[in-house]
């Protein structure tokens, strides 16, 4: 990509979203983990929307990696984390897989409050559905001088939030569906699985097949997700 002022700016607009949807992320599994019983992450500083504790855990993740995907690829990919203790997961299972889905939980509300926001300005005439839809450009301005970053900021939100949710629900570690699948399971089953979790070194290897699995995943459901974003108009 070139370093032109257009890519920077896009780039910036990727950030703030990237950032936000990440830090909401994180901080929501903080957060259910303390309401849980496992303080971990909230006196780690991490219950909380400011991205500097995150940041400091994870910088690499949430700074680096974003900016280097976005100007090889034009879109961000990263990481972040939220610390737990495995003795109180393993003694309240359940608890430890609504900790792991509150994470999906916030990115799904995002998504859903950008859609509002781009089906408001739909409604109002503001926006109008792109000839080419992509991630960063759903909706266009209707006035080429208005609102342009706005709707393209409520694009990027929508699809990334849309990745982040589905991407964190396979169930295979270290994502987190794989610690959700606990209350689908009896319990001595789910301290089993989350065990054999720990012991088996699975990360390296889940996070490949997530990402060979993922493209499938996705090809089916964006366009089913954005046909239900436009549906009406």
């Amino acid at each position: 990509m070139d370093l032109n002022p257009q890519a920077v700016t896009l780039g910036f607009l990727w950030y703030i979203a990237f950032l936000f949807s990440t830090v909401c992320h994180e901080g929501a599994h903080a957060l259910v983990g303390k309401l849980g019983g496992d303080p971990t992450a909230f006196e780690a500083g991490q219950v909380t929307l400011n991205p500097v504790p995150h940041i400091r855990r994870e910088p690499f993740g949430l700074v680096l990696v974003p900016v280097i995907t976005y100007f090889l690829n034009g879109w961000m990919m990263g990481w972040a984390s939220a610390p737990y203790n495995p003795n109180w997961q393993r003694n309240h299972p359940r608890r430890a897989a609504w900790m792991a889905l509150a994470g999906p939980g916030a990115n799904c509300v995002l998504m859903v409050l950008a859609g509002m926001g781009i089906r408001a300005g739909l409604a109002r005439g503001i926006f109008q559905i792109s000839e080419r839809p992509s991630f960063a450009s759903l909706v266009e301005a209707t006035d080429p001088q208005g609102l342009g970053f706005l709707a393209t900021l409520l694009s990027i939100f929508f699809m990334l939030n849309l990745i982040l949710m589905t991407f964190n629900l396979l169930p295979v570690p270290p994502l987190d569906g794989s610690t959700g699948i606990a209350l689908l399971l009896p319990e001595r089953s789910a301290i089993r699985l989350l065990d054999f979790y720990r012991g088996s070194q699975m990360a390296l290897m889940g996070l490949i097949l997530a990402w060979i699995a993922y493209g499938r995943v996705f090809g089916w459901l964006a366009p089913k997700a954005v046909a239900m974003l436009f549906s009406n108009y």
